[in-house]
């Protein structure tokens, strides 16, 4: 549920007034695009079906390959590749595989060390299949910024940098000056400086891993939304509208999004975030910000703000507004709304000095979110099925990761990932309706007051201890 907006400022209305409903990464009538892949039809035989031709799908078909050059591989997309939430994300390649180091801590404080080695692992091996593949994607890592705007967010600020001190980051704590130096807002109080956190323009990473794949001989389709998945001997048989794949195996990386394993919505919660692209900056209004280190940035609080510079001097400005609907309802309709009325506001709020300036584009993209923030993995039809879903907003990278521990769960692997405790179990199922609802309600309520008094209450507290939440 999105909060109304009783009177929007005329300087909103004017910065909202061209803003398209188009999400700008994949923008087909400003930027170059791929051209469409086919529908599949009739019957097709492979080694490795994957449903979902999002960042979990592209990353398991690429690493199926490289591991064996021989194994046929087909790709089903529901939609046009990009169309969600791998083509609708700002773009922060973040290392970590558990939705933040302080998440990490909290739940699996044993077993830190390795998730915190694999996510190194797994960011290299992204940074290597982009330079191998030649894929233009704009990645960089000019690091992160992670901001107090409030005097009681100064504490969580000097807490996070601690934490990745004491494990071994560079990082670097920035008093309200050094803060300013970087970029010149008023309402930064102090931040810290997280260096291996990269940017990506997700929809070229997209367009690019497609392009890589069927370059080693991998079958992608578009316009192929999976009906159902059926026993077909010793493998699978997968049906669409217009044909079927029998495999020896499957993966199901279909994110928030319906798919053909009803069981995943126990765990699985749709939750909607909000963008918006600016026009680009001229040189006057770079300068009134000084954002010369191309850093993302983001903030303490419950109800954050993540923003980025890209290369053609655009600010992208999203997040905050995390809303989950009845129902767990997914449509088009829901991804324009008052929540961007209310990130204009924030923008301005952070950045008065760019009053004036008016954004291009306006979308929104359904996150898969798990009560605990991070992924859950799984094995069905007697093991000839694997999944991996769950990324709760941190997915471009980690999405790579969720491919290989499903690959490896798919094919009989004992790996290091494969042993975390992360793989093996589920996080806390969520409740059914409408206690779903009236929980996650109940919970922003109680983030939303925190994020104004800085006071954790007592319901938070209690969740807390057993690792559950609501985020985007």
């Amino acid at each position: 549920m999105s909060r109304a907006r009783a009177v929007v400022p005329p300087f909103v209305h004017h910065a909202l007034a061209d803003a398209v409903p188009r999400v700008y990464w994949t923008d087909r009538e400003i930027r170059p695009a791929p051209a469409p892949r086919p529908r599949l039809e009739g019957e097709v035989r492979a080694d490795l079906v994957i449903i979902g031709g999002g960042f979990t799908g592209l990353w398991a078909a690429l690493q199926a390959v490289e591991d064996d050059p021989g194994r046929s591989v087909v790709v089903l997309e529901g939609g046009e590749l990009g169309s969600g939430a791998s083509g609708r994300n700002g773009g922060f390649v973040a290392p970590s595989l558990t939705h933040g180091l302080a998440q990490g801590v909290a739940l699996w404080p044993e077993e830190i060390d390795t998730l915190e080695r694999l996510g190194r692992e797994n960011f290299a091996g992204i940074e290597a299949s982009v330079k191998r593949y030649g894929i233009d994607c704009d990645l960089h890592v000019p690091g992160e910024i992670t901001f107090a705007l409030t005097e009681h967010q100064i504490d969580a600020v000097r807490e996070g940098y601690q934490l990745h001190r004491d494990h071994g980051l560079d990082v670097t704590l920035l008093d309200a000056e050094q803060c300013r130096e970087r970029v010149d807002s008023p309402r930064y109080l102090a931040g810290f400086v997280d260096r291996e956190v990269g940017l990506v323009d997700p929809g070229r990473l997209v367009w690019g891993l497609a392009d890589a794949v069927e370059s080693l001989g991998v079958r992608v389709h578009e316009h192929s939304s999976v009906r159902r998945i059926e026993r077909d001997g010793d493998g699978v048989r997968v049906v669409t509208d217009a044909g079927f794949v029998r495999a020896s195996g499957a993966i199901v990386g279909t994110g928030a999004y319906p798919g053909p394993l009803k069981r995943l919505r126990t765990w699985l919660m749709p939750v909607y975030d909000h963008v918006l692209m600016s026009e680009p900056l001229t040189t006057a209004q770079l300068a009134a910000i000084g954002w010369e280190g191309r850093e993302g940035l983001t903030d303490a609080g419950n109800q954050f703000h993540y923003y980025r510079r890209t290369f053609d001097d655009r600010i992208l400005f999203g997040g905050y507004d995390a809303n989950y609907h009845f129902g767990g309802r997914i449509d088009p309709a829901l991804d324009q709304g008052p929540s961007h009325d209310l990130l204009a506001e924030h923008f301005f709020a952070i950045f008065p000095q760019l009053e004036g300036l008016r954004f291009t584009h306006r979308w929104a993209g359904v996150i898969d979110t798990t009560s605990r923030f991070t992924p859950f993995f799984g094995k069905a039809y007697g093991g000839r099925v694997s999944y991996v879903a769950g990324y709760t907003g941190l997915g471009v990278a980690s999405t790579r990761f969720g491919a290989r521990v499903a690959l490896d769960l798919l094919d009989g692997r004992d790996t290091d990932a494969t042993r975390l405790t992360m793989v093996r179990r589920k996080p806390f199922p969520l409740p059914p309706e409408p206690l779903r609802y009236a929980a996650v309600q109940v919970t922003r309520s109680e983030l939303a007051r925190e994020d104004r008094t800085g006071k954790r209450s007592p319901l938070l507290a209690v969740m807390d201890r057993f690792g559950v939440g609501f985020d985007s």
